[in-house]
């Protein structure tokens, strides 16, 4: 059993999650939760952490000196990152390399100096973007699909595995995950380091301030809550990009199994998200937004596809499913249902963030 729980990124959407329900099922751990609260919202989260005994520490992965400041955690729930796919375009991208790649090795070495073990956070951003663009699909009523066989391992209809090549671009988003990855397989086979890699598609649930360019489960309902205008943003216009989505409650139930036995995942990499039967496409989610919230908004349609977009991502999780006998529980319908019943309770403080 772990005795002191240092999670990066904690006052944020995933991070204050998973502190907050470690607290609750495992009341005699110490969990602390760092943050740089850059993120707009995630101020909102010090009461929460607060009220559920997790202990708070303002700090930056980017410095040493405050990751030395957590003390002596034997496990890093490492949930830090500039997680936007747009990072970098048009400007610099100082922030962001620092932030995912420097404050990885930030957070490797303290894991290595303290001996704690580590469970990583990365994305499915790290599969390029060119090849799955190349992909064969089909354009049906509400939605993109794949069709027929497909020239490429590691896709079928089950989605992405962990063995689709890695070669190509993939956003600078992307490629900073990938290179902590590549680290952390060094740093367990030099320094014993025990940690496993958790590549997560779209995360969402309650407390994610979402944006445009990430969040956008929460962004689609909380617009039709206050009545604002969306935009199908490319490949045509129609609202057809496909993407599965995980309730971070989800991933929740599957990082408890992870640590209950993590010798055993010790240097595995998982594919993890709500694979085909969770998932929904833009025209979809919108359906699912007007269901849950009784409001319909206008929706632009706007042809031209934006930088770093994809038309289609699913989850094949068969090897984590095999290696935990993990499996999602919670719909896209039930997550947008539970999403919109939270903006409607805290209205008023969500109304100047979403």
């Amino acid at each position: 059993m772990f005795k002191h729980i240092l999670i990066t990124g904690g006052a944020g959407f995933v991070g204050s999650n998973l502190g907050l329900s470690l607290k609750r099922d495992l009341p005699g751990v110490k969990v602390t939760a760092l943050d740089n609260l850059k993120r707009r919202g995630s101020e909102l989260n010090l009461p929460r952490l607060k009220e559920g005994g997790v202990d708070f520490l303002h700090g930056d992965i980017r410095s040493p000196e405050d990751l030395d400041a957590a003390g002596n955690p034997d496990l890093i729930l490492e949930c830090s990152a500039e997680p936007s796919v747009l990072a970098g375009y048009g400007g610099s991208p100082a922030y962001l390399l620092n932030t995912n790649l420097l404050g990885t090795i930030n957070c490797l070495e303290l894991a290595r100096m303290r001996g704690a073990a580590m469970i990583f956070l990365s994305t499915s951003r790290v599969y390029p973007m060119a090849p799955i663009r190349d992909l064969i699909f089909q354009e049906t009523a509400t939605r993109f699909e794949l069709s027929g066989p497909q020239t490429l391992p590691g896709v079928s209809p089950a989605g992405i595995a962990e063995t689709f090549p890695l070669d190509g671009a993939r956003t600078l988003y992307g490629a900073t995950k990938l290179a902590s990855e590549l680290l952390m397989a060094e740093y367990g086979e030099m320094y014993g380091l025990t940690a496993v890699v958790n590549r997560c598609g779209v995360l969402t649930g309650p407390w994610q301030m979402g944006k445009v360019d990430q969040g956008f489960m929460v962004l689609w309902v909380a617009k039709h809550i206050f009545g604002a205008k969306l935009a199908y943003l490319g490949y045509g216009g129609t609202g057809k990009q496909v993407r599965d989505i995980l309730h971070v409650a989800d991933l929740y139930e599957l990082v408890r199994l992870q640590m209950d036995d993590l010798p055993r995942h010790q240097g595995q990499v998982y594919n993890v998200g709500g694979g085909p039967e969770v998932s929904v496409s833009l025209a979809e989610l919108t359906a699912l937004a007007q269901e849950a919230t009784g409001q319909k908004v206008d929706i632009q349609a706007v042809p031209e596809t934006r930088v770093g977009d994809i038309p289609w991502y699913l989850t094949d999780t068969a090897k984590v499913r095999a290696a935990t006998g993990w499996a999602p529980r919670t719909s896209a319908r039930d997550i947008v249902a539970d999403i919109a019943c939270w903006i409607e309770k805290n209205r008023e403080s969500l109304r100047h963030i979403l």
